[in-house]
C-alpha cells in the first residue's frame, strides 16, 4: 500500500508555490514578562510550518510515522530581527532546502502579517531514524515526494 500521495496541491509545484505559508496568532502564553514572544516559541512556529509543508506536499507526518520513521531535529538556527507581541498574526514561510539519503533541511521566514516585517529567519536539519532511533535511509516513495518539493535550480 502506498502511503504518500499527492496532496491538495500538485506534488510538482511551480517555483513560487514551493513554500508553505502558515499563520499563527500570538497568544498571551507565548509572551514573556517584557510582553514580547519568548525566544523558544519561534522554534514551535518552525514546527508548525514544517508539518504544514509536509502535509501540503502529500507526506503528512502521521503517514511518515506509520512507516516507522521519525525526523528528529539535529541542528537548528534562528536569527531574531524584531519582537513579536500579543495578538500579532505571524506568517510562517517554510521551504524544503536540502534532501540527503537520511537527512533533510528546511528554511523559515517569520513575518508579521500586518506590515510584512521580517521577525525572524532560521533553519532546521533533520535525521531520518527508525522507531529504535537508528539512522534510516529515506524510502524511495517518500524521497520522490520530497524531491518534487525542492526549489528548482536554474
Amino acid at each position: 500500500m502506498r502511503i504518500f500521495q499527492k496532496g491538495i496541491k500538485e506534488t510538482v509545484m511551480a517555483a513560487e508555490e514551493r513554500k508553505a505559508i502558515s499563520h499563527y496568532r500570538v497568544i498571551y502564553g507565548d509572551t514573556d514578562q517584557m510582553g514580547v514572544v519568548y525566544y523558544a516559541n519561534y522554534l514551535r512556529w518552525f514546527e508548525i510550518g514544517r508539518t504544514d509543508l509536509l502535509r501540503q506536499i502529500g507526506a503528512p507526518y502521521t503517514a511518515i510515522e506509520k512507516k516507522g520513521l521519525r525526523f528528529p531535529v539535529i541542528e537548528v538556527s534562528c536569527r531574531y530581527y524584531r519582537p513579536s507581541r500579543y495578538d500579532d498574526v505571524i506568517a510562517i514561510e517554510t521551504t524544503l532546502t536540502a534532501l540527503g539519503r537520511a537527512t533533510l533541511a528546511f528554511s523559515y521566514r517569520l513575518l508579521r502579517k500586518e506590515d510584512g516585517a521580517l521577525i525572524a529567519s532560521g533553519s532546521t536539519k533533520h535525521a531520518c531514524v527508525d522507531e529504535k532511533g537508528e539512522v534510516a535511509k529515506i524510502p524511495p516513495d517518500l524521497e520522490a515526494v520530497l524531491k518534487a518539493a525542492l526549489p528548482k535550480v536554474d
